[in-house]
């Protein structure tokens, strides 16, 4: 039986095992009877990927990287995003803004402000119905990563980075929290599940 279309994004730093469970969440939406899509940022569009490319691997200025992420952004709103909801599909994003507050506000210290009126510009109307914010302490992320041996240039940042990454998530889900489930992703992949279908449920 399907519903109305909803946007369902993944959120959580490197490490935190996020991309793990998409692919199962998806697939347990459609044995519900939804059409479902899974796309990520940056990327999802030919463009967009062609940006991910540059933002994972060239170095750059943070301004540069905040408009790039939402120049990528708003190419996937317009040419995914929004036309498979309109045909009443559910999109489930790994990654969309939350990611730039954390990254590019949190984690490179930018103004938060200029960040909120990039994402004013970009999507005024467009917000997930639901993020599903995989949180995990920095060490044990990074020691998830640790067997990684091709690191981009996120990836490569130091500890306090990804500590600025996770404070400046969770002050997203402070600001509102009505949005967002919190996934405890330091408990185990079966236990992750647990809570998973649990959300799922309620959709």
């Amino acid at each position: 039986m399907t519903s109305m279309a909803k946007f369902i994004t993944f959120e959580g730093m490197d490490g935190a095992g996020k991309s793990t469970h998409l692919a199962w969440f998806a697939d347990m939406l459609r044995q519900r009877g939804q059409d479902v899509i899974v796309t990520r940022e940056p990327g999802g569009t030919p463009l967009g990927e062609q940006l991910r490319e540059i933002l994972l691997n060239q170095p750059m200025c943070i301004g540069t990287e905040a408009m790039l992420m939402f120049a990528a952004r708003l190419e996937h709103i317009e040419q995914i995003i929004r036309p498979a909801l309109g045909s009443g599909k559910w999109v489930i994003s790994d990654r969309f803004s939350d990611a730039s507050f954390a990254y590019q506000g949190g984690g490179r210290g930018m103004d938060w402000q200029k960040l909120e009126q990039l994402e004013q510009w970009v999507h005024p109307d467009l917000q997930p119905d639901l993020t599903l914010f995989f949180d995990v302490p920095v060490e044990i992320a990074r020691q998830r990563l640790a067997n990684n041996i091709s690191l981009d240039r996120f990836e490569q940042e130091q500890t306090d980075f990804f500590e600025r990454v996770r404070a400046g998530y969770h002050q997203r889900v402070k600001a509102n929290p009505q949005r967002y489930a919190v996934i405890d992703a330091a408990r185990s992949l079966e236990q992750v599940k647990q809570q998973l279908e649990a959300i799922i449920a309620t959709l």
